[in-house]
């Protein structure tokens, strides 16, 4: 049995509770997150500050972890600020999600309810693919990355770390997305998008720009 710690406690971690569940080798063994003051035990399962991390490490060496936080730069502050292995990562895979054999999924990464992972893509670590989301062959999908539910990237797309896909959104083949961008819900990308830019709409135009 797999002793799976959750870092967050909201609507995030909410699914990720879901998918731990749907495998009889897990189970959830602690929550972390910083609204809680103390440690205490709340219906068998520890609550706790993430700080804790290192003292429920030191009682069981063998605890898996999975960041149950949707926020991007969130979770990458978390793993800067806190010096785990990434070995401790557990990637959490639906049964009713496709993978295709030949796709690779870095650690630490979350594939939710009807998620398709087609031939040759490359999923670095970190990343949410949310709930029945695409990702088609030879697709390259940086660390820290969110592709929102029904969202679909074709054949050969890259997605730059930290970017966020939003929900319906489409991005045709062959495009590549910058780093810590954004695309809009239900906008269809058929041009490159730099880093730290916004695009929304169909056809999908820049709307911001950071940096």
């Amino acid at each position: 049995m797999k002793n799976i710690v959750i870092i967050g406690d909201s609507g995030h971690a909410k699914v990720i509770v879901d998918i731990v569940d749907a495998h009889p080798d897990m189970r959830v063994y602690a929550k972390l997150d910083d609204k809680y003051d103390s440690q205490f035990i709340e219906d068998g399962i520890i609550k706790a500050p993430i700080s804790n991390i290192e003292s429920l490490f030191n009682q069981d060496a063998t605890l898996k972890v999975i960041l149950g936080i949707g926020m991007n730069a969130i979770r990458e502050k978390i793993i800067m600020t806190y010096d785990l292995s990434s070995e401790v990562f557990v990637s959490l895979i639906h049964p009713s999600a496709v993978v295709s054999p030949s796709a690779r999924l870095g650690v630490g990464t979350v594939v939710m309810p009807n998620v398709t992972i087609n031939a040759d893509s490359l999923i670095g670590d970190h990343v949410i693919l949310n709930t029945g989301c695409v990702v088609e062959h030879d697709c390259v999908v940086g660390n820290f990355v969110h592709i929102s539910p029904l969202a679909v990237i074709t054949g050969g797309v890259h997605v730059g770390e930290g970017s966020h896909i939003g929900a319906g959104a489409s991005v045709i083949p062959g495009v590549q997305i910058g780093k810590w961008s954004t695309v809009g819900a239900g906008a269809t990308v058929i041009t490159t998008i730099g880093d730290r830019e916004t695009a929304v709409g169909n056809p999908a135009r820049v709307i911001k720009r950071e940096g």
